[in-house]
Parts: structure tokens; C-alpha cells; sequence
């Protein structure tokens, strides 16, 4: 059991269980004036038949649902809530409802193509939402301990069992969008039910296959697609099935598919050993983060397809970079880290976390972001329709509305990102004020963390077990940071990094009462991108500890564009009262680049000399861009000489 108590995230935790699924239970059941209707709880009702009507929505509808589900079930475990769980109760009374007797549970196809079924696996999500029903499924069980929708889902996933496989007379397929084959495997945590472990893996192995399942039931249903404007059907990098998995080695096609294979591809290797598994798993974590990934956290660079594109483009004006990409990361990244002891996968989980995740909630936990550039300029918008997917502030609601609850469910649950737990050690893979009882070495332990890690870099953790024992302490050591102390018991000792993990082990006889502090230095990084990146390309970018920055029209103006900064520039640090948890902010001395001359009517002219004007520069965490009205926005700025 892990508990938060901490100065930057107890907030967000609290958002979530206060503002966000509140509110998204009101838009749910479109009761949130101005917002996107939903219609996601009526689609179940008239499902079951106890509401007249027809669906609306997207065909994957019934996923919002169940990751708002999924999002209660992770604060009910965290501390009972009697009010929120009958409201959950009585949602999932609604969903069994629409159940049929076989087992099926989808609203699009029950109400709008029965007979349909399984007809359109590469565009219509039927897998997609069936697993995300059973992730809430296996959430609300160890939540709550009631099996009203687990057993639901058992039968689902029982027939989709009966439906698909390599037998013959089965459907030799799988889903466009993958999600099934990561929550199944929750499911065989959840029951012990090993069918469900191989059914996940059958859903990966036959991806990829040839003949192309895809092209087959094109054919089979008369090639009839659902989405027009995207080519699901013939594009199959786009969904990752032009190779099968384990022969991949690049990060193709749309981010989010990508990554919650990537997930259930770690879940198999963690569960059965499948080197080759593992191997896909190595390379595709390679291409992601070393060559396709913003500074920011954020996946996929392209509107179109909501995809990755090419090595090193990375346009930040652009950037798609859904908030359920970077969602989708850290879930590959929290497994990854169960098969590799490396701090690397907690330091991808904090960037994208402290960053473009919580970049894709409001600061009062009301408004969304779906997208998240890096540089915006609000007078091209809505003329220019390169940029029709960027918006320069938070939505209330949207037609596709994944990303809300997918922020909700991730912060929920986020205790689970904290720590690491093996059997003589206890990894802190982020640094999050909490308090953890768990075993080491046989011996029942609680510890708690106190930390201001996000304004000053310090942590403090008190040891208590319930007798003395030897165990270890692993610190990550961030990749931000080059200077640490480490206090334990008054002793302390310095560090450049950490050992070829990238942690700072401390092993010893533990003692009630022990404590340990640790500092990291945070100074303020002027970040270059790699030279072949050529949209960042003499241009910097300012992190301090976890966070990226950016500049702001509301500090420093418009045409952002014309400013610039020295690496070696001197950076002031303080506070300001609308960002939470003290999180600083960052001024500087920069130039203002102007044309000497007077520039007349004409667009164009030779032998233009500039001015540099000496300016005050205000840098915020990139996270609280768009909370004070509509302005420019960058994250990257030109050098100065």
C-alpha cells in the first residue's frame, strides 16, 4: 500500500479525485454545458435497453467509460470513498446490463451494425474497448474485492477465446488498435487463468502475419472502410502489422498503438521469457526515445495518422504529441523497467510525466489538452490548416475524448511508479512524498518519503523495519543531475553518478528510526537537441531538474521567434504563486533581434542589418503553458552568436 503526501502531487491527486473524475462523470452524461457531448453512459443504457435512442459517438465510445472506471477503481484503493464506489457500482450495473448472452459487450455494434461483429477488426476498436473494460475490470476487483464486472469480462474474454485463434474455423486476427493483449494479461494476474496469458500472446504473435488479416476481411466485407480520410485497411505500418513483432526494430506508425504493444510485448517477455520478445522490446525503446521523442516527452510528430514519421523530425510547431502517447510511454517504460534494472526507464517516466502528461490537464483539473506542441503562434491557427489539430488552450470535452481519463486513471494510480520492489531492494525510481510498507529480505518494512524534489531536489526518507535486517536502497540517480549528496544518519557522501545501473546503492542493517537524505543539484541545463534535428537546430532549450521550459506571450510579449539566449547566460530562479507545489520559475538576460530600418510595405529586401536589444526573458514550466489565456508559446530559442 502506498500512500502520497506530497507538495507537488498531492495536488494533481487531489484534482483527480475532486475536480477531474467528477467532472468527467458530468460529461459522461453530457451535463457539461459548452463541452463536447459524450453520450457514453446513454450508448450503455440504450444497450441493455433501458433507455430508447441510438448511439452517438466514436466507435471506440465505450472506452471512455472504462477508463473513467479504471480511474475510480485507483483512487477506491488508495481510500475508501462509500459515495464515488455507488456511483461506480451503479455504472457497472449499467454496463453488465448491456451484455449479451454470449458474452459479448459492445455499444457501437449491438446498436448501430448488429450482425457485424468482428467484421472491421482494423479500423472499429472492438478489442481496443473490450480491453480497456477488462483493465477496469481487474482494477475495481483489488480495489474493491467485487466480481460483478471481473466476471463480466471473464465472459467476454471467454468468448472472444472461442472467436479467435489458430485453430480452424477461428478468426486468425487482431485489432487495429491494440490494448486486449496488455489487459489480458491484468486478467491472468487477476484470476490465475492462464488462458488469458496465451491469448494475450496469440494477439501479438499474429500480428504482423501474412496474408494480411486486414486486407483478407477488407475483402470479406465488400472493402468498405469506417474512417475515410486514413488507410487502416492498406497502411499497415500505421497499426504496426506490416512486419510481425518481434522482426521490429522502428518506432512506425500511430504512437499510441505503438506503445501499448510495446507494453503488452514487455508484459509477455516479463511472463514467459520470450528472449525474442524482449530483444523487439530493446530496439523499439531505442528508436522511441533516441531518435523519435520530444524533449518534452512527448510521441509522435505527424497530425496524420497521429504517427511517428522519420528519424529526428521533430517539428515543434507541428508536434502531435497526444497526452495518451505519453501516457502509453510510461506504461512501456514501468515494464521495461521490471526486465532491465536501469535507471534509464525512470528517467523517461518522470520526463514524461512531469511534463507533456500533466501538460494535457488545466491547472484546475477542468480543461484538456489533446495535443501538445512545442511552439504555438495563435494567428496562424485556425487559418493555416496544417495546424487545425493544434489548439492554443485546453478543451472542455472532445469528440475522441481518450486522453481525460487516461490522465485521470495514470495519475491515479500513480504510487504505483513510485517504487521498485525486489526481493533484498527497494528501487526509488521517482522521487514523490509517500509512504510504503512493504517486505525486504523477509522483514516488514515501512518507510516514508518526504520531499521537495521538484523545487529544491531534496528528499528525505525515514526507514522503519519492524526488526533490524539487511537490505538495499537504490536511488536513481536522474539524468539531469550531475552532482548528489546522499545523508544517512548524519554521514554523508557525495556522488557524480551513480553505479552502471545508474543507481546510488545504499546497503546495510537497517534500523528503526534510520534516515537517509538526498540532494540533487538542479541547476539550469541550456538543452541542445541532437545537430540532426533540424527544426531545433542552433537553438536551445532550459530544464531544471524534471522540468522543460518555455517562454510565454504572457511574460515576455509576442514574436517570440526574435529572441535569444547564450548557453552561458546567468539564470535566476524564483517562485510565483499560480504555479503549484513551488515549482520555480526561470528569468534570464536575452536579445531581442529587430531590423534597424524601418521595414516599408515591401515583403522582401536585400542588406537588412539588425538590432539586438537587451531583454528580460520570463521562462515557465513547460506543464503550466495556457493557464493565463491565449499566447504565443516555444519551447526552444535561438543562440545568441
Amino acid at each position: 500500500m502506498i500512500q502520497i503526501q506530497d507538495e507537488f502531487w498531492s495536488e494533481y491527486v487531489r484534482l483527480v479525485r475532486e475536480v477531474m473524475v467528477p467532472y468527467q462523470w458530468e460529461a459522461l452524461n453530457n451535463r457539461v454545458e459548452g463541452a463536447e457531448p459524450s453520450h457514453a453512459i446513454a450508448n450503455f443504457r440504450i444497450a441493455g435497453g433501458t433507455e430508447e435512442g441510438t448511439f452517438y459517438g466514436m466507435v471506440f465510445q465505450d472506452s471512455d467509460v472504462a477508463k473513467w472506471l479504471e480511474a475510480v477503481a485507483y483512487l477506491l484503493e488508495a481510500r475508501p470513498d462509500p459515495q464515488l464506489e455507488e456511483i461506480a457500482d451503479g455504472v457497472i450495473d449499467i454496463v453488465v446490463h448491456a451484455q449479451r448472452a454470449d458474452g459479448y459487450l459492445n455499444t457501437y455494434f449491438t446498436l448501430k451494425e448488429p450482425g457485424r461483429e468482428w467484421s472491421n477488426l482494423a479500423e472499429c476498436h472492438e478489442l481496443y474497448c473490450a480491453g480497456h473494460l477488462i483493465e477496469a475490470a481487474t482494477g475495481y476487483y483489488r480495489a474493491t474485492g467485487k466480481r460483478k464486472l471481473l466476471d463480466a469480462v471473464c465472459r467476454f474474454a471467454d468468448y472472444i477465446d472461442l472467436v479467435f485463434g489458430a485453430e480452424p474455423g477461428k478468426l486468425h486476427g487482431y485489432d487495429g488498435h491494440q490494448e486486449i493483449e496488455l489487459a489480458l494479461v491484468k486478467l491472468f494476474h487477476a484470476t490465475g487463468e492462464e488462458k488469458y496469458l496465451r491469448l494475450g500472446r496469440y494477439f501479438l504473435d499474429q500480428r504482423g502475419a501474412q496474408p494480411h488479416f486486414f486486407e483478407e476481411e477488407w475483402e470479406k466485407r465488400g472493402r468498405t472502410v469506417h474512417f475515410t480520410h486514413l488507410s487502416m485497411v492498406h497502411d499497415h505500418s500505421y497499426s504496426q502489422s506490416h512486419l510481425p513483432v518481434r522482426e521490429q526494430d522502428q518506432a512506425e506508425g500511430h504512437a499510441v498503438r505503438l506503445v501499448y504493444m510495446c507494453a503488452a510485448m514487455a508484459d509477455i517477455a516479463v511472463e514467459t521469457g520470450d528472449t525474442g520478445m524482449l530483444a523487439a522490446c530493446d530496439r523499439l525503446w531505442d528508436s522511441i526515445v533516441n531518435r523519435r521523442m520530444y524533449i518534452t516527452g512527448g510521441i509522435g510528430s505527424m497530425e496524420h495518422g497521429e504517427s511517428f514519421t522519420a528519424d529526428y523530425d521533430l517539428p515543434g510547431d507541428l508536434a502531435y504529441a497526444e497526452t495518451c502517447a505519453s501516457v502509453g510511454l510510461i506504461f512501456f517504460a514501468r515494464r521495461m523497467r521490471k526486465l532491465r534494472r536501469s535507471s534509464k526507464y525512470g528517467d523517461i517516466i518522470e520526463r514524461a510525466l512531469y511534463n507533456t502528461v500533466i501538460s494535457g490537464m488545466s491547472l484546475d483539473g477542468k480543461k484538456f489538452f489533446y495535443v501538445n506542441p512545442l511552439e504555438v503562434y495563435p494567428d496562424v491557427i485556425g487559418k493555416n490548416k496544417n495546424y487545425d489539430h493544434i489548439k492554443p488552450e485546453r478543451q472542455g470535452w472532445f469528440t475522441c475524448a481518450c486522453c481525460p481519463p487516461n490522465v485521470s486513471r495514470l495519475l491515479a494510480s500513480l504510487g504505483e511508479y513510485i517504487y521498485f520492489e525486489e526481493k533484498n531492494r527497494l528501487s526509488f525510481e521517482l522521487y514523490i512524498g509517500s509512504t510504503i510498507r512493504t517486505e525486504l529480505a523477509g522483514i516488514p518494512v515501512t518507510i516514508q518519503q518526504e520531499s521537495n524534489y521538484t523545487s529544491e531536489g531534496r528528499t528525505r526518507f525515514i526507514v522503519n523495519p519492524e526488526f533490524p535486517g539487511s537490505f538495499a536502497l537504490a536511488l536513481r540517480f536522474p539524468d539531469w543531475c550531475g552532482q548528489a549528496k546522499v545523508t544517512v544518519n548524519g554521514a554523508t557522501m557525495e556522488y557524480q553518478a551513480g553505479d552502471e545501473n545508474g543507481y546510488i546503492v545504499l546497503e546495510r542493517i537497517w534500523k528503526a528510526g534510520d534516515e537517509v537524505e538526498v540532494w540533487f543539484a538542479m541547476p539550469v541545463k541550456a538543452m541542445e537537441s541532437h545537430p540532426l534535428v533540424r527544426q531545433t537546430f542552433g537553438k536551445i532549450a532550459l530544464q531544471r531538474g524534471p522540468f522543460v521550459y518555455c517562454l510565454e506571450e504572457a511574460d515576455n510579449g509576442k514574436r517570440l521567434y526574435q529572441f535569444r539566449l547564450s548557453e552561458a547566460e546567468r539564470y535566476d530562479i524564483g517562485v510565483t504563486d499560480w504555479i503549484p507545489g513551488g515549482v520555480k520559475v526561470i528569468t534570464a538576460t536575452g536579445l531581442r533581434l529587430k531590423p534597424k530600418e524601418q521595414w516599408d510595405s515591401s515583403l522582401y529586401r536585400p542588406n537588412t542589418t539588425y538590432s539586438a536589444e537587451a531583454v528580460h526573458l520570463s521562462f515557465i514550466p513547460y506543464f503550466a503553458w495556457a493557464n493565463r489565456g491565449v499566447g504565443e508559446m516555444s519551447v526552444w530559442v535561438g543562440i545568441d552568436g
